[in-house]
């Protein structure tokens, strides 16, 4: 009992600690990455993550908010477990003596983070079985707002269906880029996902589109009297690490999908400091 209570103390500690170090927004700036799968919302995810390292806007939190969760791998890193399996273990498996549920849940949200140079990675997955889950959902919530708190963004990769936006557990985003190819079949999924989001109380000025693998002389899908915030080209790079099942994330700062999601984010940080003001 007092082995489990005071590692959860002393996560809580060192948690404290590693927030006195740096200057740090209470409320961070956080963007969902969205759309169809094969577009590359995980490259640019990732690209994304990077880019804020690079520019000084550490640390990031990475969340893995697709159930085919492969993030960590873009990222370069390991996810042992998720968010969904810890939430069904808090109703199946025994908590230990001394910690209540709420407790035992907040001390495995921790061990859940992967912690990495510059950034850590949480991921959601799904609830494995059934049942309500109605406390737990708020509990996680509960947990991310917390955790929230400790970085400068927050990169959100989501399915494109937001199911975790959309049941509260990830809050409501501060941007929402729509990751599309420049073909006539994005204009589909660029409509349903931005009917989605302005159904769950997105801004529709929060919403932007992001056109991948643009290769020069290809005319974008039009949509409508706005522009994309980025058109992120087609890289040889990043097509070789998609095979070689290396982390997309570090093809040279020099790759042109690199250098455009860096202008991407320096966008984006624009953006961050308008809406606080500084």
């Amino acid at each position: 009992m007092a082995t489990s209570i005071q590692a959860h103390e002393n996560d809580r500690a060192i948690f404290i600690v590693k927030k006195e170090r740096t200057t740090l927004p209470v409320h961070p700036f956080t963007i969902a990455v969205s759309g169809k799968g094969g577009t590359g919302k995980t490259t640019i995810s990732s690209l994304l993550i990077r880019s804020f390292i690079g520019i000084g806007e550490k640390p990031v939190l990475a969340v893995d908010a697709d159930p085919n969760a492969n993030l960590h791998e873009a990222l370069g890193v390991t996810v042992s477990e998720t968010l969904g399996s810890m939430r069904e273990e808090a109703f199946t498996r025994h908590i230990p003596p001394g910690m209540n549920r709420h407790d035992y849940v907040r001390f495995r949200f921790r061990q859940a983070l992967v912690e990495a140079e510059g950034f850590d990675l949480v991921a959601m997955g799904r609830p494995e079985g059934s049942g309500c889950y109605c406390f737990a959902n708020d509990l996680l919530s509960e947990c991310m707002l917390e955790l929230e708190r400790d970085y400068h963004f927050v990169v959100i990769d989501t399915e494109a269906g937001m199911e975790h936006i959309s049941r509260g557990t990830i809050g409501k985003p501060d941007m929402l880029l729509i990751v599309s190819d420049p073909g006539a079949r994005g204009l589909r999924t660029i409509s349903r996902i931005r009917t989605i989001a302005i159904q769950l109380g997105l801004e529709p000025e929060k919403i932007h589109i992001v056109f991948n693998k643009y290769k020069s002389g290809t005319a974008p899908v039009d949509i409508g009297h706005e522009s994309p915030v980025a058109c992120i080209p087609y890289d040889p790079d990043v097509e070789g690490a998609d095979l070689a099942a290396t982390p997309v994330s570090q093809v040279p700062e020099t790759s042109p999908a690199r250098c455009a999601v860096h202008e991407l984010a320096q966008k984006i940080r624009a953006f961050a400091h308008e809406r606080s003001g500084s």
